[in-house]
């Protein structure tokens, strides 16, 4: 048994138990302590004159009135109010997760935040502002004694019981709180789990100057004033005090994602956590992440980005990569989730040495459900590849291969509007809708390990111009299609310890189905070319004038087997899935002409082993 963490050490206090690297369920969950706070943040949000004051739901062993210290684990949300009403104020909503009852035995507290401007928070939401950052914030310092908090009933309420580390986890806009928090830099935080969460909320709403489709015929792509609207107390309980001030914020934040017109101007630049990455290390706060590689919601390149800026600066970090779509890991993988964050939390949150550190860094599923572990993500044995475009030959409109072409080829295509399936199908045969390039089949299997990228030079007709490009596996084999959830069901579904054991609730397996098919697109990604080279402006396009023109595409995590043939589609316009949020049609593009220049375009490939992997 190792010793229990110093701070509980004292003769007569009650202690934290330890045996085989593990904290142990020594503590009376039913006796457990509950309690509403009210933590004050440093905003008025609303404009009443007053801080705004963030509910924290609160529970903790008894034993923290003996002198008990323990560590958080932290849950921030907008969603509390829709899940299960508001309580009143001084009563806890209750906890639906498996956390607490799992955590609060082994010597933990477990906190819920109510984002700013949701249940019973004061304040306005901001999808993604500097307001929902400073909330969550706010709880952090308030376990740290840096921030002042009350009872209902006015009285000070100070958590002496608490040891300041923090470790903040959640799904999807649950998820992203952490991202914020963490990119503050904030002592105490030890650790965050963020799953499908938000990076950039530009890239959410839109992808590099084109707007996602719409999440519903009703948002009409102010989307963000639609998600402040949908979690606001304000407008969910008529005659509440902060209603007149927040229908102003809440449609001020419409009119700015309005105006932005797609562009990445201010409005969503201090929406993007990415440039503050740095200050995940100057906290010293670890991140462990979780994506679904078909999570079509909050797409790859969210946890992709993030993970990029924490891995070029070594930060501490693990990741799960799974082949579902928008879900939590207790729909796919319950008893290994529960085990690696009770492993994780320990390690980070009570400075228990358990060897986590010391496993592989990457954990990724397969089409066929299996698990494989691997020692970083991309693969430490990725190379970038480039594959230039070539023309037609007898059993392909057009090559990748290592050496551009003779000359200066051009082929072109006309933006018309059709369903993916017919733009990737048949790669050996021209299409006019669609341009078509494919790699000689393959002499063994190749890995993808990274984000695609693409370079291409064009022209066209028109004044404006949406380039698409899909990244397929042209070669018969199973197409694995996932089920996910939206945001609200995967919050709202049951998560009790029972469902765990069960297979209930959150961890009811996900539904899937197989489809033997002749190609699969592994990877997309889109780009409005009036933002090439800058997304904060758009400027529109002379016809016929060439345009480099670089974008990429969502991270690809994929093994293609031997005999099969990689291939780049580009493409304009063409039928979005609506459970896929692709992107919307540029009216204005439709029927005109692109031509690409062969010789100035390309396709770099994060390929596992470089060039000699893909032979050619």
């Amino acid at each position: 048994m190792s010793a229990p963490a110093a701070a509980n050490a004292q003769v007569g206090t009650p202690r934290i138990v330890v045996e085989n690297g593990l904290t142990q369920p020594v503590f009376s969950y039913e006796e457990a302590i509950q309690e509403v706070v009210y933590v004050e943040a440093p905003m008025d949000s609303d404009g009443d004159g007053r801080r705004d004051l963030i509910e924290v739901d609160v529970v903790r062993p008894a034993e923290t009135e003996a002198g008990l210290r323990v560590p958080t684990i932290m849950e921030a949300s907008p969603y509390y109010g829709r899940e299960t009403g508001d309580p009143l104020p001084d009563q806890t909503r209750g906890f639906p997760g498996w956390w607490d009852e799992y955590f609060v035995p082994r010597g933990y507290a477990v906190v819920q935040v109510e984002m700013q401007g949701t249940s019973r928070s004061f304040g306005c939401p901001t999808t993604g502002g500097p307001e929902d950052t400073i909330s969550a914030k706010a709880v952090v310092d308030w376990l740290n004694g840096r921030a002042p908090g009350f009872h209902h009933d006015g009285s000070v309420a100070v958590a002496d019981w608490s040891t300041g580390n923090v470790g903040m986890q959640g799904v999807s806009y649950v998820g992203t709180l952490p991202n914020a928090v963490a990119t503050q830099g904030v002592r105490g935080l030890k650790t965050v789990v963020p799953i499908a969460a938000i990076s950039s909320w530009y890239r959410y709403v839109n992808d590099q100057g084109v707007a996602w489709s719409t999440w519903s015929e009703n948002v009409d792509f102010r989307y963000t004033e639609y998600l402040a609207d949908y979690v606001s107390t304000g407008r969910t309980l008529p005659g509440s005090a902060s209603a007149p001030a927040c229908e102003s914020v809440i449609t001020g934040i419409g009119d700015a994602e309005e105006a932005s017109a797609s562009d990445f101007t201010e409005f969503w630049q201090e929406r993007n956590y990415l440039p503050d990455a740095k200050n995940i290390k100057k906290a010293g706060t670890s991140v462990f992440m979780v994506h679904g590689l078909t999570d079509f919601n909050v797409k790859t390149m969210h946890t992709a980005d993030l993970w990029r800026e924490i891995e070029k600066r070594n930060m501490p970090r693990k990741i799960w990569l799974h082949r579902g779509a928008h879900v939590n890991p207790t729909s796919f993988r319950p008893a290994e989730w529960q085990a690696v964050m009770h492993r994780w939390m320990d390690y980070w949150l009570h400075d228990i040495e358990n060897g986590i550190m010391d496993e592989p860094m990457a954990d990724i599923q397969r089409p066929d459900g299996s698990w494989e572990t691997h020692s970083s993500w991309p693969d430490a044995a990725t190379k970038d590849v480039d594959l230039r475009f070539g023309p037609a030959t007898a059993d392909a409109a057009g090559t990748l291969s290592a050496h551009g072409p003779k000359g200066n080829p051009t082929q072109s295509y006309a933006d018309q509007i059709e369903s993916q399936a017919i733009k990737i199908g048949n790669a050996e045969q021209a299409a006019p809708g669609r341009l078509a390039y494919v790699t000689p089949p393959l002499a063994k299997e190749v890995r993808l390990s990274g984000t695609p990228e693409l370079a291409v030079r064009m022209s066209t007709t028109a004044e404006t111009a949406l380039l698409s490009a899909m990244l397929v596996d042209y070669g018969p084999g199973p197409t694995v299609t996932v089920a996910g959830k939206d945001p609200l069901e995967v919050v709202q579904e049951s998560c009790e310890p029972e469902d765990l054991a069960s297979r209930t609730g959150c961890a009811e397996p996900m539904a899937a189905s197989t489809e033997i098919t002749p190609e699969r697109v592994l990877s997309w990604g889109h780009i409005d070319v009036k933002n090439s080279p800058d997304l904060r402006r758009s400027r529109p396009l002379e016809a016929g004038k060439e345009y480099n023109v670089r974008w990429k595409t969502l991270p690809s995590e994929h093994v293609i087997p031997a005999g099969h043939r990689i291939g780049i589609v580009i493409t304009g316009n063409y039928n979005a899935d609506p459970t896929s949020n692709r992107p919307a049609r540029d009216a204005a593009a439709v029927g005109s002409e692109v031509t690409v220049y062969l010789k100035g375009s390309s396709v770099t490939l994060p390929v596992v082993g470089g060039k000699a992997a893909l032979g050619l």
